[in-house]
């Protein structure tokens, strides 16, 4: 792929806490996620910008921001991921990184390497309802990538988008239990589903989760 790179958001304050960071959205993902808000970018081929356009705008951008994120899309299917951050890494800038979890030795290696300050990981479903909701059976994957990220230092959070007509009080109850299983000691965050287009038809939400029927000790906060 030429062009990897759907597209560059100059400047963000929300996605990366505490730093003036630029997100970078990578083409293409291996996952079908019904209710995602990115369908144009999961399903584009290619993207608007080539890894030579991404350092241009860096190297324009050093002093000015801190931090970059690496989403899409699914980041980590960009083949060159590892050399691609160390690149980023010398430029002086903080790695985030957005993942659904299903490569879990490139996340080992990216970990390994140190070139990755902080991981976003989404929790998509419990094991009973991953395929359901990603339409892919990656569960194990994503399990390996979830151990992995729990048992390294790396700064990290587990986070999981909502829509109540696919996700309820019991699968989070299980999501949070199962954190709490692997030893996941951190806030687990629950984003709001905001109505907008999706890959597939989805149905209006009507209301929020109940968080009084969520049963479990693990810290929720809801973003």
């Amino acid at each position: 792929m030429s062009k990897p790179i759907y597209d560059i958001t100059p400047l963000t304050m929300l996605d990366y806490p505490e730093h003036l960071a630029t997100i970078i959205w990578f083409a293409g993902c291996s996952m079908r996620c019904s209710y995602c808000y990115n369908p144009k970018i999961v399903l584009a081929k290619s993207g608007l910008k080539s890894i030579a356009d991404l350092f241009t705008f860096l190297k324009k951008r050093q002093g000015l921001l801190d931090a970059v994120v690496l989403s899409g899309g699914e980041c980590t299917d960009y083949h060159d991921i590892l050399n691609l951050c160390i690149q980023i890494q010398k430029l002086g800038y903080k790695i985030k990184i957005d993942t659904n979890g299903a490569n879990p030795q490139i996340i080992q290696k990216l970990i390994d390497k140190n070139v990755v300050d902080f991981i976003a990981l989404d929790y998509k479903a419990p094991e009973y309802k991953f395929k359901q909701i990603t339409n892919v059976n990656h569960f194990n994957k994503f399990s390996q990538s979830l151990d992995i990220i729990i048992q390294s230092k790396t700064c990290f959070e587990v986070r999981t988008t909502v829509h109540n007509a696919l996700l309820n009080e019991k699968d989070i109850t299980a999501i949070a239990n199962d954190l709490i299983k692997r030893n996941y000691t951190n806030t687990y965050y629950l984003q709001k589903f905001v109505q907008t287009k999706t890959l597939q038809p989805t149905p209006i939400q009507k209301k929020w989760l109940d968080l009084n029927k969520i049963n479990t000790n693990l810290k929720i906060e809801i973003r």
